[in-house]
């Protein structure tokens, strides 16, 4: 039996900016999942916490969070990422394509 509701939906997480609560927010089914916490600086823009419900862990939601929000910035290309939050240093430890966007790298 097929699972309801859109496939994608349902198995990739859906990830929006939310600028008015400073924060990359993560939807699955419809559900909030997970968001990464941020804030702004003169020149960067610094992960400070992510969190992913824990009815999500495991779905691919905190690195759906990371790489779009890291995405972003790059896209916009006028701040460089200070990585405070333990989960988006690692995950760019990992991924070291985006180590370019990390401040006095």
């Amino acid at each position: 039996m097929k699972p309801r509701g859109r496939p994608d939906e349902r198995r990739h997480p859906e990830v929006t900016h939310a600028p008015e609560r400073s924060r990359y927010e993560a939807h699955l089914g419809g559900e909030l999942a997970g968001f990464a916490e941020y804030q702004l600086a003169k020149d960067l823009i610094v992960f400070t916490h992510t969190e992913v419900d824990p009815a999500y862990e495991g779905k691919g939601v905190g690195g759906a969070l990371a790489r779009a929000a890291l995405d972003d910035v790059r896209s916009a290309g006028d701040r460089a990422v200070m990585p405070l939050c333990p989960f988006i240093k690692s995950w760019i430890e990992r991924h070291p394509d985006y180590a370019d966007l990390v401040y006095g790298s």
